[in-house]
C-alpha cells in the first residue's frame, strides 16, 4: 500500500485533495452550505450590531454624564433629590478646596409638550461654574453680556433647540407646580454635546423661578494643586457623616460607582439581548451539525475509500473540520460586516435607544471595536467547529471495510446518539436553575437553557426510535395495514432509520422549541403587566400635574379645590420622590399615598402575605426589585434618608411593580408629611360619586383655574399607552423572535432537501420493486409531515421547559420581577403549521429532484 499512499502523503497533493472535496461538497450541495452559513451569519451580525449599539449608546451616555460635571475633582450629593444649601459656606471654605461651584439640577416639564420627556435645567453660578465647566456657560447674544444672570434667561443646547423648535431670542415656558415660568431662550451652548437635550440658567433665578429657595442638588469641588483626590474624598466622607449622618454622598465624577450606576441602569436588558440575538448563531450552529452529519453519511464510502488509499484518519479528521470551518469563517466574516452596517444604520435613524428608553437623549457613533468583532468572529467560528466536531470523528473513526458497504449509513447516526450524554445534559441543566446570578446575571440560566437544548437534541433519535416502533407496531396489528402499503413503508422507514430522523427532528425541535419559548415569556410579561394594571387602577379618573419632570406638583389649596368638586366621591393623593439608597445602584422611587392598613392588599398588588407592624415602628412596603437589589425582606428594617436625616422603617411586605426596574417604596402618605412636612403631590386618583360620568369630571377639572396644567385620563387609556410602551420596548425582540422562526424554517427545508437528495438510491430501489412515483412521494410527505409533528409536539415540550427558565429564573435574576405564565396558542400553531407545511412541501419538491434521475441510474452506483 506506501505506492498508493504517497500521493496522498505528498503535501501538494494532500492540499489539491483537500480543495477537491471541500469545492467539490459546496458545488454538490450549496443551498446546504449557503443556509448554515447565512444562519451564522446572522447570528454573528445581530449579536456584533446589538454589541455595537450598546456599547457606542453607552459610552455616550456615560461621556454626557461626565460633561455635565466638568473638571470637577470631588463631588457632594445629597441622597436625596434635594438638601439645604447651608452646608456650601462650610465646603467652599474647607481645606484643600479652591472653588467649589453649586448646581442645582431640574427636570423641567415643558408646557404642553406631550412628548420626548422633561427639560434637564443646569442651574449655575456661573462665577464658580467658569473655574469647573466653562462647557456650560452659555453664549449671550452680541451686546448682552449679563444675560448669563438675567433671572428670565435660559441658554439651550443645539439638540435642545431643535427639539423645542424654538430659535436664540424667542420664549419657552416651563412648568412650575401647576403655573408655568416663561423664559427667554438668551443663546445656546455650542459645546454640548450632539443630541443632549440641556438647558442652563443662573442659580439664584432657578431657585426663584421654580419655588427652591435654598436648595441644590450638588457641588462641585476643584481642590487645590497637590491635594490627594482620594485622601480628600475619604475625609470628607467622614467627616460629613459624622457631622451629618446619612445625609450625603462624596464622589469623584465617572468613578467606579457612577459608571456601576449607569451600568446597572440598563446592564440587565442589553445582556438579554444580546442572548436572544445569539439564538439564531445556535441555529447555525445546529445546522452545520446537521450538514456535515448528512454529508458524512452521503459520503461514507468515499471517506472509506480514500482511507483505503492511504489517508489517515487524522487527515480526514482535519478534512471533515475544515469543511465545518469553512462555514463558520464565511459565516462570521459576513456576520462581523453585516453587524456593522445594521448598527451604523441603527444608530443613524433610530438611535441607540432600541425602544427601552435607557438611552434617549444621545446620538452616538458607531465605532468598530476589534477586539468585540475577534470576539464573535470567533463565536462564528466555534459555534461552526462544534457543530461538525461529533460527524468528524465519527468519520475518522469508521472502519473503512464496513463503511464500503451499502447501507451502513444507519451506523453513523447510531453512534452519534448517545443516550447518557444526553440524559446528563437535562440533568445537569435542571441543577442549575437552582444557582444564584452571578454578578446579578442569570449566567446559570442561560447554561441551564443551552444545556437542555442540546440534551434534546441529542435524545431525538431514541424518542423517535421509540415512538415510530410503537407506531408501527400499533398500525400492524390494524386490518388497514395490509391495503395501505405507502403507511406500512412509511413507518418501516421512520422506525429502523430513527437517527436519520432524529437529524431532521433536531432542525424542528431547536428552531420551534425557541420560538414557543421567546414566545411565552414575552406573552407571559405582556399578560402580566395587563393583570398589574387593571390592580393598580382602581379608581374612575386619573389626574396628574406632569407626566414626567420634577418641577411640578399639586400645593393644599389645589388639592382642597379637586376634592370639593361634586362630581368627586374620593381622592386619594400621591407624592413621588427619588431616593438614594446606595452609591453605586440607581436611585429608588418613594411612593407616598394613602394605604389601608387593615388590608394592605386593596392599596397595592402584594406578593406574599403581609406582616403585622409592630407598635410604634412606621411600615413601608418595598417593590420586588428594591427588595432583591437591597437583600431586603420582609419583617427586616430598612433606613430611609428623609427630611435631611436617616429614618428607620418596618418592612412590613413586598409588592409588584412593573414600571420601575431599580425600585420603588410605598409608605402611607401620612407618616410622609408628618417626618417632611412636604404637604404638595404629585398625582391624584378619583372616584366618581353617585350620578357623575367620567367625562363630565375630566371636563369639571380642566375648568378648575390650574386645569390647563393637569393631564386627565381615564384607567383604559393610561393602559393602552402602557401597553403600546411595552410594545415599543420589546420591538426588538419580536424581530429577534421573528428572525428566529425564518432561519427554523429555512433550517427545517435544508436538512429535508437534503435527506431527500441522498436517498434517491433508495428510491431507484423501490421505483424498481414496483413502487410508483407517486407513492414514493407520498411516502416523502408522510414522513416530513410524521416527523415535523413529532419535532413540533417535543418541541413544544421542550420551549415550555425553556420558557419556564426564563419565567421564572432569568426574568427575576434579571429584572428582579415576577410574572404569571402565559400561552400564546394562536402565535404556536401558526408556527406550527408553517413548520408543518415547509417540511412536506420540501419533501416533495427535493423528491421530484431525486425521481427526476430514472430508477436504473439511481441504482446504478450501489455497491
Amino acid at each position: 500500500m506506501p505506492a498508493l499512499s504517497a500521493p496522498a502523503a505528498h503535501p501538494a497533493g494532500a492540499r489539491l485533495l483537500s480543495r477537491w472535496l471541500l469545492l467539490g461538497e459546496w458545488r454538490a450541495h450549496p443551498v446546504r452550505a449557503l443556509v448554515a452559513i447565512l444562519a451564522i451569519a446572522i447570528g454573528v451580525s445581530l449579536g456584533f450590531a446589538i454589541h455595537l449599539i450598546n456599547a457606542a449608546a453607552f459610552n455616550e451616555f456615560s461621556t454626557a454624564v461626565k460633561s455635565l460635571s466638568g473638571q470637577a475633582d470631588v463631588q457632594v450629593a445629597g441622597r436625596e433629590a434635594l438638601f439645604d444649601e447651608t452646608i456650601y459656606p462650610w465646603l467652599a471654605q474647607r481645606d484643600g478646596v479652591a472653588v467649589a461651584s453649586p448646581v442645582l439640577e431640574l427636570q423641567a416639564t415643558v408646557a404642553g409638550k406631550k412628548d420626548g420627556g422633561p427639560l434637564h435645567i443646569l442651574a449655575l453660578d456661573v462665577f464658580r461654574a467658569g473655574f469647573i465647566s466653562p462647557d456650560l456657560i452659555g453664549a449671550p447674544a452680541e451686546g448682552q453680556p449679563f444675560d448669563t444672570l438675567a433671572d428670565d434667561a435660559i441658554f439651550l443646547s443645539p439638540a435642545a433647540l431643535r427639539w423645542l423648535a424654538v430659535a436664540e431670542g424667542g420664549h419657552v415656558a416651563l412648568q412650575s407646580g401647576t403655573g408655568t415660568v416663561p423664559l427667554r431662550v438668551a443663546g445656546s451652548l455650542q459645546r454640548a454635546r450632539a443630541g443632549q437635550r440641556i438647558a442652563v440658567m443662573d442659580i439664584g433665578a432657578a431657585q426663584w423661578r421654580f419655588n427652591k429657595l435654598g436648595k441644590l442638588s450638588r457641588i462641585d469641588l476643584k481642590l487645590r494643586q497637590g491635594v490627594n483626590r482620594d485622601a480628600f474624598q475619604a475625609d470628607l466622607a467622614r467627616a460629613l457623616e459624622a457631622r451629618y449622618p446619612g445625609r450625603f454622598q462624596v464622589g469623584q465624577p465617572n468613578d467606579e460607582n457612577q459608571n456601576s450606576r449607569n451600568n446597572n441602569l440598563s446592564r440587565a436588558y442589553r445582556v438579554n439581548l444580546t442572548v436572544l440575538a445569539l439564538v439564531a448563531l445556535f441555529t447555525g450552529a445546529f445546522l452545520v451539525f446537521s450538514t456535515q452529519a448528512l454529508s458524512v453519511i452521503r459520503r461514507r464510502g468515499q471517506f472509506a475509500l480514500l482511507r483505503v488509499l492511504g489517508m489517515e484518519r487524522g487527515a480526514l479528521l482535519r478534512q471533515v473540520l475544515l469543511e465545518g470551518a469553512s462555514l463558520g469563517i464565511v459565516g462570521a466574516a459576513l456576520g462581523i460586516a453585516g453587524g456593522y452596517a445594521m448598527a451604523a444604520v441603527a444608530l443613524r435613524f433610530f438611535g441607540g435607544d432600541l425602544g427601552a428608553g435607557y438611552f434617549a437623549g444621545v446620538q452616538p457613533q458607531v465605532q468598530f471595536t476589534p477586539v468585540a468583532a475577534c470576539v464573535y468572529f470567533a463565536l462564528g467560528l466555534g459555534v461552526a467547529l462544534l457543530g461538525c466536531a461529533a460527524p468528524a470523528l465519527e468519520a475518522a473513526r469508521a472502519a473503512p471495510a464496513i463503511a464500503l458497504k451499502s447501507g451502513s449509513e444507519e451506523v453513523v447516526t447510531t453512534r452519534l446518539a448517545k443516550t447518557w450524554p444526553a440524559l446528563a445534559c437535562l440533568l445537569l441543566a435542571g441543577a442549575l436553575t437552582f444557582l444564584p446570578p452571578v454578578f446579578e446575571l442569570p449566567l446559570f440560566g442561560y447554561l441551564s437553557i443551552a444545556l437542555l437544548l442540546i440534551g434534546a437534541i441529542a435524545l431525538m433519535p431514541q424518542l423517535a426510535a421509540v415512538v415510530f416502533r410503537f407506531l408501527q407496531r400499533a398500525w400492524l396489528r390494524t386490518a388497514s395495514s395490509q391495503h395501505a402499503p405507502v403507511r406500512s413503508l412509511t413507518l418501516a422507514r421512520l422506525a429502523n432509520a430513527s437517527g436519520q430522523a432524529g437529524i431532521a427532528l433536531g432542525g424542528v425541535l431547536s428552531s420551534f422549541s425557541l420560538m414557543v419559548a421567546m414566545a411565552i415569556m414575552v406573552s407571559s410579561f405582556r399578560v402580566s403587566v395587563d393583570d398589574w394594571l387593571l390592580q393598580i387602577l382602581p379608581a374612575d379618573v386619573y389626574a396628574r400635574t406632569a407626566a414626567s419632570g420634577g418641577t411640578a406638583g399639586l400645593t393644599p389649596r389645589e388639592q382642597a379645590s379637586i376634592t370639593a368638586l361634586p362630581e368627586v366621591a374620593r381622592v386619594d393623593f400621591q407624592r413621588v420622590r427619588s431616593l438614594s439608597l446606595a452609591p453605586d445602584r440607581p436611585n429608588v422611587a418613594l411612593l407616598a399615598r394613602p394605604i389601608h392598613l387593615p388590608d394592605p392588599g386593596k392599596s397595592m398588588v402584594l406578593v406574599g402575605d403581609t406582616l403585622p407592624v409592630p407598635d410604634g415602628a412606621r411600615p413601608v412596603w418595598l417593590s420586588e426589585a428594591a427588595a432583591d437589589l437591597y437583600s431586603v425582606k420582609p419583617g427586616q428594617r430598612i433606613a430611609l434618608p428623609l427630611a435631611g436625616g436617616l429614618h428607620q422603617f418596618f418592612v412590613a411586605g413586598i409588592w409588584r411593580d412593573y414600571a420601575r426596574s431599580s425600585g420603588a417604596i410605598q409608605m402611607p402618605l401620612d407618616d410622609y408629611r408628618a417626618l417632611t412636612g412636604d404637604l404638595d403631590v404629585s398625582d391624584a386618583a378619583l372616584w366618581l360619586a353617585k350620578g357623575a360620568t367620567s367625562d363630565a369630571l375630566q371636563r369639571r377639572l380642566k375648568s378648575l383655574p390650574f386645569g390647563a396644567s393637569l393631564e386627565v385620563s381615564n384607567p383604559s387609556a393610561i393602559r393602552a399607552l402602557s401597553l403600546q410602551i411595552f410594545d415599543r420596548s420589546f420591538a426588538v425582540t419580536y424581530l429577534l423572535e421573528a428572525i428566529a422562526i425564518v432561519i427554523g424554517l429555512f433550517g427545517v427545508a435544508a436538512t429535508f432537501s437534503a435527506q431527500t437528495l441522498a436517498r434517491a438510491r433508495e428510491f431507484g430501489m423501490l421505483r424498481h420493486v414496483g413502487v410508483t412515483k407517486g407513492q414514493v412521494l407520498s411516502i416523502l410527505a408522510l414522513e416530513g409531515g410524521a416527523l415535523t409533528a413529532l419535532g413540533i409536539a417535543t418541541g413544544f415540550i421542550l420551549g415550555l421547559l425553556i420558557s419556564f427558565v426564563l419565567v421564572f429564573i432569568v426574568n427575576p435574576q434579571s429584572f428582579h420581577w415576577t410574572m404569571q405564565l402565559h400561552l400564546p396558542w394562536p402565535l404556536i400553531a401558526t408556527v406550527a403549521a408553517a413548520l408543518l407545511t415547509a417540511a412536506a412541501a420540501t419533501a416533495l419538491i427535493a423528491g421530484r429532484q431525486a425521481l427526476s434521475a430514472g430508477p436504473i441510474r439511481a441504482v446504478r452506483e450501489d455497491w
